[in-house]
Formats: structure tokens, C-alpha cells, sequence
């Protein structure tokens, strides 16, 4: 048989890789192995070490792809026989045919099939705590660039891996040295008293369809968009009592605009890595429980294409060992026991010692099986990419969304149409007027066909979400979703979009910058509240209209309009770390506001008015506010929270004419602490009669005034298991209501009885101040554009 000149060559140089050179193993660099007891990695000794395996092997290629939050490197290792890396644009530009069917007919897809390589993403350590993956991507590139093991050389021959050993290298830094800082003492192996992202902790595993922090649009931008992967695999890490390792297969739902080959091949993918960990000995692996296929909030390539391989294992004490009691593992999990024998756990873990070595093997294994998969399955993995590629640019239903070119709010307008650019997505422009569903619409309105290849992840934001009725057993109690159950942008945002089901036809060109008619500063134009800041920065007065909430700046047109000071904002940050805090303090610098991080020590100083005009206080529980953590779990600085003496500033604070706005949950300390009267009418509601876990409901304007500026009468709000607050006797206006019916708009909804004509929004007077009570989050993870007119109007109230 000949051997194409090309393979051969590929093989050639495989063979000649030792007496080129051979990359220092980890120990010599790092000084001990990967995923020994008690150790963690420095960011820049995992960048050097990566520089070291480029120097030093031609299988490795070394890539810094962008800046973190504060500053880091963003690095990955691209990982493929030398003769691909060296012809690397060659297999990019693969991608980019295979992505585009419009392009590509069929008989030139199935060459580029046999030619190209399967792509394959893994990325590590998003959630800084979870730091055995980075130990893994060290040791599985030094195998990758080293070995001469058949399989390793199939690998290399077939799949090009892109590595990225962390995509939050500011959490890294932060979690090594606060374990460094607490070895050997009663606190090791704790979390950090702070986000271990500067704004968004945890939820940058939920930043995947919005791109708001630095790291995730990185990662976008410069991986996904560039490479096209056929798979990406998210290395992560669970609680320490159930199931040793998760892989696919997913719970239902799946969310719809997922391809069912996507679904399939997670299947056939997930399967086989936990066929080659029970073939490896070890033991608790579990499939299809625990993690659900449906927001794309913690993922992107499904929407482009690709797989999403998700596993998570159970951790440890950071580092630091574990011992599992038998009679600590719980009897039942999501979907499985983790006691017991099932065909989705077939193995259960017995108990005893853990370590951050158990950790790294399996991971190791499971990395290299999924790789051995796109290895051995190239050419299927590619057509296969083709083929959903296919299915979403000949997507007939609907045909396209429309966004007029009339807006209340350009600014979150633009923002929209942004977000699909970035992710790919071609938007167009109308040159003219056009007619679509019976509608007349203006030139410069922006279509979305969907006959394109990213058509999924357009439709998927754009539409209305309905989540499926998922009881544990008929007429019981909700199955809870992992994450959320709404992403719909339009309604996030408050922008009009239209939904087109007939074609129609129209002088479009597609446009990557995106403007909307001019319109006068207004409370409801996000672009406007920025222009305020700005203007305020400058030393430039202010004037709002009292009834419209139209803004002036530099000179007053009219006695009408009154001047607007600039408010003294304090956000309350806690040292239990509080995501929606991070996002409160990204939203506020995004859109220009100044403020200062006030802690419980700034808070119990007291004479808060002579310093605050506002205190923000986000969702977070009332004894997290009271109480903190608790003595003795955290070094001493760090234990606490308000308690008695807080309460009493706080109190003084309203008193003297401050306010205090609170998020959702953090009402409950108002009313305890602050001597607010009201009450939430669901606090003892089973969740099997009533239940919200993130869903989009509609509301309306009850008693407008200043707070309302910029709302129209009827728009959304988002509810995530929130507090329905009614005040008690007659202190107090409810701003906004729930409707009588049809309170659900986009998601899923339990039990809307007990919200109907409800408050939603309360405006409490408490002395000469005032406390806003917010039963939502109205700057939920920095995407509800339309609700935070409400919350820059409490600021400036």
C-alpha cells in the first residue's frame, strides 16, 4: 500500500522528536509532581513551563491569546505532529470551509474531511478553586510533546489540540497564595474571603452567550472564533461526597437549538471516557445526572457547531486531602445514588482518602480518551461538523428576526446586535424600506436570517424560552435545573425584536457597526446614563425632567428641568464573597458610575450620611449580612458581618435621609434589622406549589414616579426563586405589580397564583430615608439592561 507522502513526512518527524530535544519534565520545573498532596501552581511558573515545551518540542506551539482582568497572561498550547503546527493556517482555513456550507459544496467538504484534523479545545481551571486541571494540562503536555506511546503518536497525527492550562489565571493567583497563606494552619484547604474573579466569581462559567469580562471574551475571540473546534472539554470539579468524576451522557432537558448529532456524539464521547476510566480501575464514574444540556450561558461551541464535553470531579480540600466517612456519602444524588449500583454508576466510590493525585489521574485519563475519540473518528467528527453546519444555514423556521430602527433604547439596541457579531453572527442593514409578517419597516432597521451557520445561537437568545414541566415524580416537587431557565436578550434588554416566520425580501448589506437614529438624552436610553457619568466627571452640571425623565447637560432648557447631583454611592462587600456584589460593581463602572466598596468595618464606623448618599446592598442573605462567617472558620479579620452595631448605622443612616437599596434576597435584613414593614408573601411556599429558578416574568407599572423614569408601563423582570414583598398596613408603595395572569414570559413558572397582582418592587419610607426594596435582580449577571433604569433612578432619587 502507498503511503501519501505527507503522512509519512508527519511520521518521520513524530520519530526524530528525542533527538531533537526533550522538554524538562514537571518536577524538574516545578519542583514536585503534578498533583502532589499540598502543593499549587504560581501563574507565571505555568506560562514559563509552557514557553519551556515550545522551545524544546516541535509538537508544541505556544500562543498568549490576551490580557485577564488585572493584567495576566492568557496563554494556551496549540498541540499537533510538527508538520501540522507548521502548516497550521492550512487546517484553520479547513475550519473555516467546513464551518460554512454556503461555501463549500458537498464533494469539496468530503476532501476537506479527509484531509483536515479534528479540533479539539480543553479548557481548565475557569473556577479558581478547582485547581487539579492546570496540574493535569502541565503533565498532559509534557506527555503530548514527549512520548512515543501509539497511541499518543495517533493522536498527534490526527487532532489538534488547543490547551488552555487556565482561563482565570487572576483566580489562580489569588486561590494559590490564600492557600499558601493558610498551610499548616486550622484554615487550610478554605476557600478565599473574596471572588476569586475581581467581578464575577463563579459566574464566568456564565458569561458564555454575553461576553462581558476580559477572560471569556478571550477565549471567544481568539480561540473559538479562530480555531472552530469540533469538540471543546470544560475541565472542572464538584462537591467531595458523591460520584468521583462526571461525564456525558446529560440530564434532559437539552435545550432545543442544540443539533441532535451535537447531543449524539456528547453521548458516544462521554461514554467511552467513562469505558476507559471503569477499564482503568477506578471507580465512582457517573453518567447522564447531575448536569443538564440547556443554557448556553455555560456554553458556547454548541451553538457553533461543536461538542461541549463537560466533566467534573469530586474535590478535595484545595489541595489538601480528604477522608470520606462512608457515612457521609449521601444516599441519593440528581439522577442517581451515589451508594448504589446503576447503569449511569455502575462502580460506586466506597469511601476513604482522596487526594489532588486521584484528581489529576482521572482527569488524565479522561483527556486522553477524549482525544483517542477525535483521533480515531477524524474524518466522521468533520463531516459531522459539516453536516450541522449544513442543517443551520438551511434553517427554515422562523426565517429571520428583525430589529427596527426605532428603539427606546439604542444603546441596549446596539449592545444586542454587538453580541451577535461577536459571536459570529451575520447581521444585515436594510437600504431600504421593506415589508415582513405585514409590517412596514424603515431603512436602517437590522435583520437576522437565519439561514446562516451560526443560526442557532441567534435563535437561541432571540426567542422566548419554555422550559419543560420536570417533576421527581408526578404531582411532586420541581427537578431542579442546573442553572437557569431563561436567556432571552430582547427581553433582557429591552429591545424590540421581531420574529419573522414567511420569507420576504429586502435591500440588505450585511454591517459590523451598528447605529439607530439619534434621540434626546433619556433615562431610557442606556447611552445616555453613561453620558450623565461622564458629564459629572467633567464638572459639568446636570438637569433631569422630573416627569419624562429626559436628561440636560452643560445648560438648563427649562425651569422644568431640575438639577441632578451626583449621588455618594457605597456598595456593601461582605468578606463571604458575593457574586452578585462582583456584578453590581462591574455593572456600576461599566456605565461610569463612581462608588466605594464599603465592608462591615466601614459600615460599623458609623456617620454613614456625612459620607453616602446611597448604600447598595446586592442579593445575599440576611445572616450573611448580620453574621458573616462565623468565628473560627476564617482568620479572625475576616469573621463577621454588620451585626448589632451595622444595624444601628444603617439605621441612622435611613434616619438622617439616606437610602438603602437591596437586591432580592437581602430585603429579609431589612426587615429583620432596619425595621422595615413588610413582609414576603412566598417564604413558606413549598417550591412543589411555587417555583422560579431564573425565568423571565412580566410586570407592570403600579405607582410610577421617579423610580419608573424610562420604563415603559408593561416590561420584564428577571426571578430567580425571589422574594415577593408586600408592605404591611399602609407605609410604603408598591412600584411595581405582577399581572393578574400570564405572569410567565420566558422560561418556567410554578404556581403563578401566589404572584399575581403582587408587588415586585417596593419604595419603603423609613425616617427621612428610604429603602428600596427590590424583589429581582435588576442588573442580573450585567445583561438586564432594561431593569437597571430602575436602579440608576435609586441611585439619583
Amino acid at each position: 500500500m502507498r503511503i501519501p507522502r505527507r503522512r509519512l513526512l508527519a511520521s518521520l518527524a513524530l520519530l526524530l522528536v528525542p533527538a531533537l530535544a526533550q522538554p524538562p519534565a514537571p518536577r524538574e520545573h516545578f519542583g514536585h509532581e503534578m498533583g502532589a498532596d499540598r502543593t499549587v501552581l504560581d501563574w507565571d511558573k505555568v506560562v514559563s513551563y509552557f514557553r519551556l515545551l515550545e522551545k524544546n518540542s516541535p509538537r508544541v506551539k505556544f500562543l498568549e491569546y490576551g490580557k485577564s482582568t488585572e493584567g495576566r497572561p492568557m496563554i494556551a498550547a496549540v498541540i499537533s505532529a510538527p508538520e501540522t503546527l507548521k502548516d497550521l493556517d492550512r487546517y484553520l482555513g479547513i475550519q473555516r470551509r467546513l464551518a460554512d456550507p454556503r461555501a463549500t459544496p458537498p464533494g469539496e467538504a468530503e476532501r476537506l474531511a479527509r484531509e483536515g484534523k479534528t479540533v479539539v479545545l480543553i479548557t481548565c481551571s475557569v473556577h479558581a478553586t478547582e485547581i487539579a486541571s492546570t496540574h493535569t494540562a502541565v503533565e498532559f503536555a509534557w506527555k503530548l510533546a514527549t512520548s512515543q506511546d501509539p497511541k499518543v503518536l495517533r493522536i498527534l497525527g490526527n487532532v489538534i489540540l488547543v490547551l488552555a492550562p487556565s482561563i482565570n489565571p487572576d483566580g489562580l493567583d489569588l486561590v494559590t497564595a490564600w492557600y499558601r497563606r493558610t498551610l499548616g494552619t486550622k484554615f487550610e484547604g478554605t476557600s478565599p474571603p473574596e471572588l476569586y474573579q475581581k467581578y464575577v466569581g463563579h459566574d464566568n462559567n456564565r458569561d458564555w452567550y454575553f461576553f462581558t469580562q476580559a477572560e471569556n471574551r478571550a477565549v471567544i475571540e481568539k480561540l473559538h472564533n479562530v480555531f472552530r473546534p469540533q469538540i471543546v472539554y470544560d475541565v472542572h470539579q464538584m462537591g467531595p461526597y458523591g460520584a468521583r468524576m462526571f461525564v456525558p451522557p446529560w440530564l434532559d432537558p437539552i435545550e432545543p437549538n442544540i443539533d441532535p448529532l451535537i447531543a449524539q456524539l456528547c453521548n458516544m464521547v462521554g461514554m467511552t471516557m467513562a469505558a476507559d476510566l471503569t477499564a482503568a480501575g477506578r471507580k465512582g464514574v457517573v453518567v447522564n445526572a447531575v448536569y443538564d444540556y440547556w443554557t448556553p450561558a455555560r456554553h458556547y461551541q454548541s451553538y457553533h457547531g461543536g461538542l461541549r464535553i463537560l466533566s467534573e470531579s469530586a474535590s478535595v480540600r484545595i489541595a489538601t486531602p480528604i477522608d470520606v466517612d462512608p457515612a457521609r456519602i449521601p444516599q441519593q444524588g440528581t439522577g442517581y445514588s451515589p451508594r448504589e449500583s446503576s447503569w449511569n454508576h455502575l462502580e460506586p466510590w466506597p469511601g476513604g482518602r482522596w487526594t489532588l493525585r486521584d484528581i489529576v489521574t482521572d482527569q488524565l485519563i479522561a483527556m486522553e480518551s477524549l482525544l483517542d475519540t477525535a483521533a480515531v473518528r477524524r474524518e466522521f467528527f468533520l463531516r459531522s461538523f459539516y453536516d450541522i453546519q449544513r442543517r443551520a444555514a438551511t434553517r427554515t423556521s422562523p426565517f429571520a428576526f428583525v430589529v427596527p430602527a426605532e428603539q427606546a433604547d439604542p444603546g441596549a439596541a446596539r449592545r444586542l446586535l454587538e453580541t451577535m457579531d461577536f459571536a459570529m453572527v451575520e447581521v444585515e442593514r436594510a437600504a431600504q424600506p421593506f415589508e415582513a409578517g405585514g409590517v412596514r419597516y424603515p431603512a436602517g432597521s437590522y435583520v437576522i436570517r437565519m439561514q446562516q451557520p451560526y443560526s442557532a445561537f441567534a435563535k437561541a437568545l432571540l426567542e422566548r424560552q419554555k422550559y419543560p414541566d420536570l417533576r421527581q415524580y408526578p404531582g411532586g416537587p420541581p427537578k431542579r435545573p442546573y442553572d437557569v431557565t431563561a436567556h432571552t436578550l430582547p427581553l433582557l434588554l429591552g429591545v424590540d425584536v421581531r420574529t419573522i416566520d414567511a420569507p420576504f425580501e429586502a435591500k440588505l448589506e450585511r454591517v459590523r457597526e451598528f447605529r439607530f437614529p439619534a434621540r434626546p438624552l433619556s433615562a431610557a436610553d442606556s447611552d445616555s446614563w453613561r453620558a450623565v457619568n461622564e458629564a459629572w466627571k467633567s464638572a459639568r452640571p446636570v438637569f433631569r425632567h422630573p416627569k419624562t425623565g429626559d436628561f440636560a447637560i452643560g445648560s438648563r432648557p427649562s425651569e422644568e428641568f431640575q438639577p441632578l447631583r451626583r449621588p455618594r454611592i457605597a456598595v456593601y462587600k461582605p468578606w463571604v464573597p458575593s457574586m452578585d456584589e462582583g456584578w453590581t460593581r462591574w455593572i456600576l463602572e461599566h456605565f461610569g458610575w463612581e462608588y466605594v466598596s464599603a465592608t462591615n468595618q466601614d459600615i460599623r464606623a458609623g456617620r454613614l450620611r456625612e459620607r453616602f448618599d446611597v448604600i447598595v446592598i446586592a442579593d445575599m442573605g440576611a445572616n450573611t449580612i448580620d453574621s458573616g462567617h462565623s468565628p473560627g472558620s476564617m482568620p479572625e479579620e475576616y469573621t463577621g458581618g454588620l451585626g448589632e452595631e451595622g444595624a444601628t448605622a444603617l439605621r441612622e443612616f435611613l434616619a438622617a435621609g439616606g437610602r438603602v437599596v437591596f437586591f432580592n434576597h437581602s430585603g429579609q435584613y431589612a426587615v429583620r434589622h432596619l425595621g422595615v414593614k413588610a413582609r414576603n408573601l412566598v417564604a413558606e411556599v413549598p417550591a412543589r406549589d411555587f417555583y422560579c429558578p431564573g425565568s423571565l416574568l412580566n410586570v407592570r407599572v403600579d405607582q410610577g414616579g421617579s423610580l419608573t423614569l424610562g420604563l415603559p408601563p408593561e416590561f420584564t423582570i428577571w426571578n430567580e426563586t425571589s422574594p415577593v414583598w408586600e408592605p404591611e398596613g399602609n407605609v410604603g408603595a408598591a412600584v411595581l405589580r405582577y399581572p393578574d395572569n400570564g405572569v410567565l414570559a420566558s422560561g418556567w413558572l410554578l404556581g403563578e397564583k401566589h404572584l399575581a397582582g403582587k408587588p415586585a418592587l417596593l419604595d419603603m419610607p423609613v425616617g427621612q430615608g428610604r429603602a428600596i426594596l427590590f424583589g429581582f435582580r435588576p442588573q442580573y449577571r450585567g445583561q438586564s439592561w432594561l431593569t437597571l433604569k430602575l436602579f440608576f433612578n435609586a441611585l439619583v432619587m
